[in-house]
């Protein structure tokens, strides 16, 4: 059986997603391909795509529409038209997804699967009629790869059939990470204690991630000013870059117990984890929250902010902490860890056996587990 998935550009955090799907799929006896395009615009600037060479590219054709929004039209190469599943990300603007729909339902392609959130979590307008015309969507393809258990009952509840959701929990790369942790020695937190002049019996927070407005960046920095007046020994290592840079230096430079490290990758990231007890984010959650996993950092954000549907990874009380939407009681959950150690270890606990199981090979896993349900479902409808 052939199935191929498409991207319209082939972003490098997923390079490993589709090389570990590749082998697993051999030995399926699956033929996997991937068909990816180009990016386009300001997605040129940043310099995060890649190419394999067991891939098919093509050149995609874009329409601009208005500011930083545009449609997109992917070609299916006649090389995998005989695919028995197509699998296309759940994107409005991806006008490919429409034909070949439509095909479907004429009798005339292979079968069709989404694979993406079910809705945009960060939607300016979620009442609006791009998420309604999203949401219309949800019933169309005859397979569903959802980012997280959020995805799946965001599809449910559209009246998808639950047998034909394959849960594949998002994950990336992370073992680069897991390495850098592990190869943190006394001497290189001792040079960050140094530089930053946080004293080794500091309780250290870390925030880490964009420096922008779903961020709720000044809600992170007054939760802070008020852990530190009533917790002197408090200390918040900030690492990051984004639009509210400027701000973020102008409030530490009065603060000697607020590192700013601009932004931190590898060993140096690393470094700043391993001298942090708990990451601090009350503002929007995305994959970030493996990084808390990984180095055993509990997170501790609010219910309301606009989060990825990662942030169904996060169970409160086990693996980290879900604040209702009050600063008080976010202030008054960090302080309470801060005076219990044996609680905030066992969060530390939890974190980190949810690294376990949010790993880019078992997201491989169960991506390729969908894939074959999905193909004995269509040798099924072949056969009656």
């Amino acid at each position: 059986m052939k199935v191929t998935i498409f991207q319209y550009r082939l972003f490098h955090y997923r390079q490993r997603l589709f090389e570990l799907m590749r082998e697993k799929c051999i030995a399926a006896g699956i033929d996997l391909n991937l068909v990816y395009g180009q990016p386009y615009g300001d997605e040129i600037k940043k310099k995060d795509s890649v190419e394999l060479p067991w891939g098919i590219k093509v050149k995609s054709l874009y329409f601009p529409i208005k500011e930083k929004k545009d449609l997109c039209w992917q070609p299916a190469p006649a090389s995998v038209r005989d695919s028995d599943l197509f699998v296309f990300m759940h994107e409005n603007r991806l006008l490919a997804n429409y034909w070949w729909l439509l095909r479907r339902s004429l009798g005339l392609g292979p079968k069709v699967a989404f694979w993406g959130h079910g809705r945009d979590f960060q939607s300016s307008a979620p009442g609006g009629l791009r998420e309604k015309w999203k949401s219309l969507t949800l019933n169309w393809p005859d397979w569903w790869f959802a980012y997280t258990g959020l995805t799946r009952q965001i599809v449910q509840a559209a009246g998808f059939p639950e047998e034909r959701i394959t849960v594949i929990n998002n994950a990336i790369d992370n073992e680069e990470f897991v390495g850098e942790l592990a190869a943190v020695d006394e001497a290189a937190l001792a040079a960050l204690r140094t530089e930053t002049g946080f004293g080794v019996d500091d309780f250290v927070a870390i925030y880490c991630g964009s420096l922008y407005t779903e961020k709720r960046i000044d809600q992170l920095l007054e939760i802070a000013e008020q852990l530190h007046q009533r917790q002197p020994s408090f200390r918040l290592l900030i690492i990051g870059d984004g639009a509210l840079r400027s701000q973020v230096e102008a409030h530490v430079g009065s603060r000697p117990w607020i590192a700013y490290l601009g932004a931190a990758h590898g060993a140096r990231k690393a470094t700043c984890f391993r001298l942090s007890k708990l990451l601090l984010c009350p503002g929007a959650v995305g994959l970030n929250i493996l990084d808390s996993f990984i180095a055993g950092t509990p997170l501790v954000t609010m219910k309301s902010a606009k989060h990825g549907p990662e942030i169904g990874f996060l169970e409160h009380g086990s693996n980290g902490c879900m604040i209702d939407d009050s600063a008080e009681q976010y202030i008054d959950q960090v302080e309470r860890l801060i005076a219990e150690p044996a609680e905030l270890a066992r969060l530390q606990r939890g974190a980190q056996i949810a690294a376990q199981e949010y790993t880019v090979d078992r997201m491989a896993e169960r991506f390729v587990d969908g894939l074959r349900a999905a193909l004995a479902d269509r040798r099924q409808e072949q056969t009656a």
